[in-house]
């Protein structure tokens, strides 16, 4: 049975639920989202498949145009002050059932009041609500299919299986996280880095490993051996200073040493 149920009415905004149902089964499956008119075969008894799916589904959304108050049921008074009216009923199916109810403002329509609803629906008003506007379409949906993904995880298994690229976590700070899945070690995912840096590096993009230093001020040593420290340096490549010391970094085997232009003994009492 699907996750999640769109549900909508026919007379305000019915292209908005379309567009948002056919995007979420692209990414999490068709099988995941359930839209009456879609979802629903010829000759099939809607009342008991409706009824059915909403109390299966784990998520409604609720999508409310600027005319979703102004509906008018067969009968003639306002379609949510009807019992009947099916839009309500599938909403107070679904916060019996347990399932989270998201509303979904579609352009300029204006946040419910409890008000303006009957009182076994006035807790929509409450539900934090999400938009949809054409002019902001792709970033709409893709708010809206991470806000699934963090209410539901099962669906970040389906929407990779489809294809979709999911995004990495945000962190406090407001960045991305670093995601490296399948790995043992400690890694960098440079997946957005576009940091100029003086002495040749560049831009760097994609994976990579190892040390980075940036404007050491002083001695650096970032391989397998050790550090040695000496006013005149004796083995090749010679190095001198002026009477300074020369910091001298090698991948050599051994311990620690320092030596001075004078031949003196190691620091640590070794030959």
């Amino acid at each position: 049975m699907p996750l999640i149920f769109v549900n909508y009415r026919t007379q305000d905004a019915p292209e908005a639920a379309t567009l948002i149902e056919r995007e979420l089964s692209r990414v999490f499956g068709d099988e995941n989202v359930f839209r009456a008119s879609k979802s629903i075969g010829p000759g099939s008894r809607y009342p008991q498949q409706l009824l059915k799916a909403v109390r299966r589904s784990h998520v409604l959304l609720a999508v409310i145009g600027p005319r979703w108050l102004e509906a008018r049921s067969v009968d003639g008074p306002g379609a949510p002050a009807n019992p009947d009216d099916w839009t309500c009923r599938e909403i107070r199916e679904a916060f019996e059932s347990g399932a989270v109810v998201i509303p979904v403002l579609v352009a300029r329509a204006e946040r419910l009041r409890a008000a303006d609803l009957p009182p076994e629906l006035d807790v929509l008003a409450d539900c934090q609500y999400r938009r949809f506007d054409h002019r902001n379409a792709d970033a709409d949906l893709s708010r809206l299919v991470g806000d699934l993904i963090d209410l539901l995880p099962e669906l970040a298994e389906a929407a990779e299986k489809n294809g979709y690229a999911l995004k990495a976590p945000m962190r406090p700070d407001g960045d991305r996280a670093a995601d490296e899945r399948g790995s043992g070690n400690a890694r960098v995912r440079a997946d957005v880095i576009n940091h100029r840096q003086r002495g040749g590096i560049g831009n760097l993009n994609g994976d990579f490993s190892g040390t980075f230093v940036s404007e050491p001020q002083g001695t650096v040593h970032t391989g397998s051996g050790h550090v040695y420290q000496a006013s005149e340096q004796r083995f090749a490549p010679s190095f001198s200073g002026d009477a300074m010391d020369v910091n001298y970094v090698a991948d050599n085997h051994g311990r620690i040493r320092q030596q001075s232009s004078r031949g003196e003994r190691p620091a640590d009492g070794d030959r």
